[in-house]
């Protein structure tokens, strides 16, 4: 198949690629470098079946695909609440232009949603059925409500065009490449520890997190897509449920660190709680994250290192 990921130079994106040309594919990664890195397809760069193309995908795109990934958004708050104007048209915008794509060259169409879009919980965990607790015009409000609108609009266009589509809502997800920047949990966490510094916790760190690594997600994102028929939206993500507290401790045990601890206050609309049901992904399409937590924090841990080592600081 021919195929374009958008936010193909990402984290997720680029992992996805490669695992796309494993399989035979032909991929065109779609990406504005925002958030991407081409050092992320330095494995890939050079493949014959591979090609990048700099595009903005609040812009219309044309070519003959047979099918579209679009996981083109910032994903983290420090990068979507950069610009977040941008952040909601990436995500709006984006997927109109795709969806048109895929309307017209009946492409099969895979939307990466979020577990944003089920806002702060008041249940847990969280099933595909439940609508939410989001603050419409929060900090926050320009990723959770640009993903709940992306997916209104692949619904939309199923229902009124016969799009093929999929809705993955991908909960936390970490491992190599992401960014050392992004002000995730793993990724300060990892830097702080390797750099024996403080390690900053938000709140009092009793908030829960579940961590899927890549190599699984990436996984069910491929289970998804080609499976016949999935239209009802999927979580895909790690249903091991642990607070931010202690995973920062699995964090100083694993790299050795004697960083201490240091709680600041809560950003606005933070989730107290992240834990998917996984029942639907289970039952329909045969996936259930395998890696241990250990073993996946261990890998990323090593990704952070050298790249401190190389960068000096």
């Amino acid at each position: 198949m021919r195929l374009i990921v958008t936010g193909g130079a990402g984290f997720l994106g680029s992992h996805l690629c490669e695992r796309l040309l494993r399989e035979g594919h032909e991929v065109i990664a779609l990406d504005n470098l925002f958030t991407g890195s081409k050092k992320n397809l330095n494995g890939i760069v050079s493949h014959p079946n591979f090609s990048l193309v700099l595009h903005d995908v609040t812009l219309p795109f044309f070519l003959e695909v047979d099918g579209i990934f679009n996981l083109a958004c910032p994903a983290s708050p420090v990068h979507y609440q950069k610009n977040p104007v941008q952040t909601l048209k990436t995500s709006v915008h984006g997927a109109i232009n795709m969806l048109g794509l895929a309307k017209r060259t009946g492409a099969r169409f895979l939307q990466a949603s979020t577990s944003e879009i089920y806002g702060d919980p008041e249940i847990s965990p969280q099933p595909e059925g439940y609508w939410g607790n989001v603050n419409p015009i929060g900090i926050r409000s320009c990723y959770d409500e640009g993903k709940r609108a992306a997916e209104t609009l692949t619904m939309d266009y199923s229902r009124q065009y016969g799009v093929d589509v999929r809705i993955a809502r991908i909960f936390n997800t970490y491992g190599p490449r992401m960014a050392h920047d992004d002000g995730r949990v793993v990724s300060n966490f990892a830097v702080q520890a390797l750099k024996n510094e403080p390690i900053t916790i938000y709140g009092d760190g009793s908030q829960t997190r579940s961590f899927c690594y890549y190599e699984d997600l990436i996984d069910g994102l491929m289970r998804l897509f080609f499976a016949p028929e999935v239209r009802e939206p999927i979580n895909l993500g790690n249903p091991e449920e642990i607070t931010v507290k202690q995973l920062a401790e699995e964090v100083i045990e694993i790299s050795g660190s004697k960083s201490p601890l240091v709680l600041m206050d809560l950003p606005s609309d933070d989730p107290k709680r992240r834990k998917p049901d996984i029942s639907r992904a289970k039952s329909i399409l045969g996936w259930d994250p395998g890696t241990p937590r250990s073993e996946g924090l261990l890998k990323t841990i090593d990704y952070f290192r050298q790249g401190i080592s190389v960068g000096g600081g």
